[in-house]
This record gives structure tokens, C-alpha cells and sequence, in this order.
């Protein structure tokens, strides 16, 4: 009988969020899937825990996930865990995960910390409807062809960013979305957890001299239908010269300004070219 996969939830800061049943889960499980064995192995000496860990992450995943399923196979039990919150988000378990259903291997789940609804209540901004957008390319062009495909979200809009990624993000974040309202959320549920709530606009000046210090999530402000309906009268050849001045190409431009006005892509990339 194949065993269980356990996607188990850590802290993202306070070790005292740590749920007794996900204690429990990590301590009767055969072996542990860890995204960093290192990071994992500190946790698990704060409670005396001596369980096999292997490694499973981006660069390993698909000879250690075949690895790991074929002992699930064999009966054992199983506990995927990342350095922190819920695995398989933003993460290479959700292949794991896949590979387990289409096997017919148990998965079950120990719910904990997450720092996306974390930071998305701490806010302030709109919360009924959201989009998790995870961590935007390191490429400038696929950066901002990303956010220019998010420029008519009436959604809410959650980001994960690393420190020396943040200035060029907001840079980029400002002239895709304008000036609208973000809120900065970094160390959650550590003792110098903060919420910086400010304007796209003065967030990308500050940290363009500012050393940003520790992981971020962003939270920003949807468009409203009414801010759409207006832009939607605008000449939509201007819209897309504007996009291309951010970064895109004609083709990637006159399909944005399509999609916002209403014109044909066709019509659009024509006026761009001749």
C-alpha cells in the first residue's frame, strides 16, 4: 500500500505559529522533502527532531521527485516542507504534488503560514478579490511584459520580491500601473514586521536610494472599471508608442493597446510601423 504525501506548513518568522499537528506530522514521518536540508534541519533541532531529510527544489526536481514518489510508492510517508510557509506555492512541490495525484498517492495537507493572505490582510488595500502574481522574471523584458499584461487588473495584485530586486520592480511597476496605492510588507511575524504604506510614485523614488533590507511582498491597487471605460476612449496609437516606451515591442504594444481600446491589433501595429 502506497504511503502519504504531507504538505506540511512552517513558520515564516515565529517559530510559535508552528501548529501542534504539523509538529506531530514532521515528527512520524518516514523522511522529510525539504526545499534547503540546511534550514530545515535548524527547525528541526529547535524541537529535538532527528528525521531523514532530502533535498527537493528547483534545480533537483525532477530525479529527486522521481526518487521520492517511488518510496511514497513503497509505503512510506512523506513530509514536503519549504524554508518557510506552504509548499507547492511559488514552488517546485507543485510538481510533486502533481506526480502524486496522476500516481495515485495520497496527498494530505497540514495547513500553515502563508505569507501571501498574511501580507494581503495586513494591508489595508482591497482584499474580496486578489491575483498572486509570485516573483516577476529577472529579465527586463519578460518583467515588464508581465506587468503590461496586468495593467486592466481589476484585482487586487500580490507580489513576492527579493531586496536587491526591488528598486528596478518598482521602477518598472510605476510606469506599467501609474500612480496608484502599494503597501510594502517585509519580516512577518518577526519583531520588526512592517508595513509601508505609501504610493507606487514614492516608493520607487525612495528605494532608488534606499537599501531595501529582507524579503517583500507587494500588495497594489486594482484599476476600477471606470478608470478602464476612460482609458479605453484614448487614441490607441498613443497608448501603444506610450508601451513601447516602457519596454515592449511594436507587436507586444499594439497588442496591449488592442486589448485596452478595443482597436484592432492589426490597425494599431500599421500606425506603429509606417
Amino acid at each position: 500500500m502506497a504511503g502519504t504525501l504531507y504538505i506540511v506548513g512552517t513558520p515564516i518568522g515565529n517559530l510559535s505559529d508552528f501548529s501542534p499537528r504539523a509538529l506531530e506530522t514532521l515528527k512520524t514521518c518516514d523522511f522529510i522533502a525539504a526545499e534547503d536540508t540546511r534550514v530545515t534541519r535548524k527547525l528541526l533541532t529547535c524541537f529535538d527532531f532527528k528525521n531523514e531529510l532530502v533535498p527537493y527544489h528547483e534545480h533537483n526536481r525532477k530525479e529527486a521527485g522521481a526518487q521520492i514518489l517511488q518510496r511514497l510508492l513503497a509505503g512510506e510517508n512523506c513530509a514536503l516542507v519549504t524554508d518557510a510557509g506552504m509548499p507547492a506555492i511559488s514552488d517546485p512541490g507543485e510538481d510533486l504534488v502533481n506526480s502524486c495525484h496522476e500516481s495515485g498517492v495520497a496527498v494530505a495537507s497540514v495547513p500553515g503560514p502563508s505569507a501571501v493572505v498574511t501580507a494581503l490582510a495586513l494591508s489595508g488595500l482591497h482584499t474580496a478579490r486578489f491575483t498572486f502574481e509570485g516573483f516577476l522574471s529577472v529579465a527586463k523584458k519578460s518583467r515588464r511584459e508581465h506587468l503590461a499584461s496586468l495593467v486592466n487588473e481589476t484585482r487586487t495584485m500580490v507580489f513576492y520580491e527579493a531586496p536587491h530586486k526591488l528598486p528596478a520592480t518598482l521602477k518598472d511597476m510605476y510606469e506599467a500601473f501609474g500612480d496608484r496605492r502599494i503597501a510594502l510588507v517585509k519580516e512577518i511575524t518577526k519583531i520588526h514586521e512592517t508595513v509601508e504604506r505609501t504610493t507606487l510614485q514614492e516608493a520607487a523614488e525612495k528605494y532608488a536610494t534606499v537599501k531595501p533590507k529582507g524579503e517583500y511582498v507587494l500588495i497594489i491597487e486594482a484599476k476600477t472599471v471606470k478608470e478602464i471605460d476612460e482609458e479605453q476612449s484614448e487614441d490607441p496609437v498613443a497608448l501603444a508608442k506610450s508601451l513601447m516606451a516602457q519596454g515592449l515591442s511594436a507587436s507586444e504594444a499594439a497588442k496591449q493597446a488592442a486589448r485596452l481600446t478595443g482597436t484592432k491589433k492589426g490597425d494599431i501595429y500599421k500606425a506603429l510601423i509606417s
